[in-house]
């Protein structure tokens, strides 16, 4: 038997085949969850489309997360096409560009008000969308990165949202675990994405994570998606408000060494 079999999932935030999401619904759809789609930009759509054929998804609906009007009709289709649903992924991030250079102390006010909306109130917000739907509880996984934690050069104003978005985890696992919904936040490691692209100097964040990690490589989507594929089931039925790393054990260290190592 399979892990999701019977449930419906929806996944918000795949962008092209590259995604992070794309890596957590391919571990979903292999394990028997009923997927649909959704993506934030009309030019996205001929990219996610032949994903979704490609798995037999039929739900593929593009959803503003920062248009309330947008997520109640999304949620309100999900109602009518699945009746329930089972699964939120959340993979929705966004910073403006000028916020992603420079320092940190120079954000501007209103890149700061977007970078919080989409990286962090979104959660809030889809959260709200789906739990009428839960009728049998739930699992709600969104994604985060370490440098919510520690300061990354070039992360500036998303490390603050994602900050956020680790404290909604937990105040939204706090708030729905007597529905048994549970909330949890995977922190993976840099993978090439869409919007890592955004981030100066990513390329040399990949070679140095790689070498520094203590298994000495970088990992992939489909490891992310393997541990949303536990967060989502019941084998993690006890599991709530957590942050869940899928790093190469990069966020154990306190000082990393170089790749000459000491004596």
């Amino acid at each position: 038997m399979k892990l999701l079999d019977g449930k419906n999932a929806l996944i918000f935030g795949i962008a092209n085949k590259n995604s992070i999401a794309w890596g957590i619904a391919q571990a979903l759809a292999a394990h028997g969850a009923n997927l649909g789609f959704s993506y934030g930009l009309e030019q996205l759509e001929r990219r996610v489309q032949p994903l979704a054929d490609s798995l037999g998804v039929t739900f593929v609906e593009k959803c503003d997360v920062t248009d309330e009007a947008e997520v109640e009709r999304v949620f309100a289709r999900a109602g009518e096409q699945f009746g329930h649903l089972d699964i939120l992924v959340h993979a929705v991030a966004y910073a403006p560009q000028a916020a992603l250079t420079g320092r940190y102390v120079d954000t501007a006010r209103d890149d700061f008000r977007v970078a919080l909306d989409v990286s962090a109130y979104s959660l809030v917000a889809l959260t709200r969308g789906a739990v009428p739907l839960m009728t049998n509880g739930g699992s709600v996984v969104t994604l985060t990165y370490y440098g919510s934690e520690k300061a990354m050069p070039h992360y500036n104003v998303m490390g603050v949202a994602k900050a956020a978005l680790e404290a909604s985890v937990r105040y939204l696992a706090a708030d729905l675990g007597p529905q048994n919904i549970r909330v949890n936040a995977i922190s993976a490691g840099p993978i090439k994405t869409l919007s890592a692209s955004g981030i100066a100097g990513f390329r040399k964040m990949l070679h140095y994570v790689e070498e520094r990690a203590p298994l000495r490589r970088n990992v992939d989507q489909d490891e992310v998606g393997n541990a949303a594929l536990w967060l989502c089931s019941d084998l993690a039925s006890g599991v709530t408000g957590e942050v869940v790393y899928v790093d190469a054990g990069y966020n154990i260290l306190g000082m990393p060494e170089p790749p000459e190592r000491w004596e």
